[in-house]
């Protein structure tokens, strides 16, 4: 029998899932425990999970909060799809614990683990047989508090105009140099890892996860001469806004505010990055060319 006490912990975040992969998330659990692993579950998610699955065993205890985390750290499995990844990140924020994905629906980019995939899953993280890629994030800041702890993001920053309102002028400057003023729906700032996300949408570049730039994606430009910018992820870009409207909408992924177009916004890296795990076999390539068939064609 393994001492517990000297065994790794291991997080599981989520908020639901389906039917269909309710037997994959009992071999997930099965197998850590067999591994004596300390499991810790986020307890709204464990609260669901009591109320489909019963039978199963208990597990060492829960967690709600980021504050939660400091003493448990570990390694996380995020249960669900690239938006459950991203919750996850406001909970581990700059703690030492690296970040799983497991995809309880399609392949994604961030939870990029398939169902089939967890035996090996368990089997990487027990034997520390694992990759790690260390992901930049973005951190927007103004003169007005609009995401209070959570003022960071994995994909992008945006600010786009109100639905009831005409498009918007942005003035942008980069270290202090007046870059441009954008007449359009929005502006998206985008990390490498945003590159294959909303900023792709409206034509902005694919990056390599370590290519240490960011882009700048106008959307729906009235100058359509606006194309997409890459910068250096040292620099600070610097916003100030014009609506007739009075009011803008600002991203940071999933979570959104309104704010006063009088506010001055700064986009710069974050001070940590969030370490992502990888299975031996997938890489950033192998994800495009799964996810957006990249490079396909029907002649061959």
């Amino acid at each position: 029998m393994t001492n517990r006490e000297n065994n790794k912990t291991v997080l599981i975040f989520g908020r639901g899932f389906s039917e269909s992969f309710r037997g994959s998330f009992t071999l997930l659990l099965d197998r850590l425990m067999e591994e004596q692993a300390r499991i810790f579950v986020f307890e709204p998610f464990d609260r669901f999970i009591r109320g489909c699955c019963p039978d199963l065993p208990a597990w060492d205890g829960t967690f709600k909060k980021y504050e939660d985390l400091r003493d448990l750290k570990g390694v996380m499995f995020s249960i669900g799809g690239d938006g459950t990844f991203l919750e996850a990140i406001t909970m581990v924020r700059d703690l030492p614990v690296p970040l799983a994905g497991i995809n309880s629906g399609h392949l994604g980019f961030l939870a990029d683990i398939s169902g089939d995939e967890i035996q090996a899953a368990v089997d990487a993280v027990m034997e520390d047989a694992f990759q790690t890629e260390e992901l930049i994030l973005l951190r927007v800041d103004s003169e007005k508090t609009l995401f209070g702890e959570l003022n960071f993001a994995l994909n992008e920053i945006t600010v786009h105009k109100r639905d009831d309102s005409s498009m918007i002028r942005v003035h942008a400057w980069l270290n202090g140099e007046f870059l441009n003023t954008y007449w359009a729906d929005g502006l998206i700032v985008a990390t490498p890892t945003g590159s294959t996300a909303y900023s792709l949408s409206v034509g902005g570049p694919l990056m390599l996860p370590d290519a240490g730039n960011l882009v700048l994606s106008p959307i729906a430009p009235h100058n359509l001469t606006m194309r997409p910018l890459v910068f250096k992820d040292s620099m600070i870009l610097t916003l100030k806004m014009e609506s007739r409207g009075g009011n803008l909408l600002v991203t940071a992924d999933s979570r959104s505010v309104v704010m006063d177009h009088s506010l001055e916004l700064t986009i710069r890296k974050a001070s940590f990055r969030i370490t992502t795990i990888r299975l031996r076999g997938h890489n950033f390539y192998q994800t495009l060319r799964s996810k957006l068939m990249w490079g396909a064609d029907k002649r061959n």
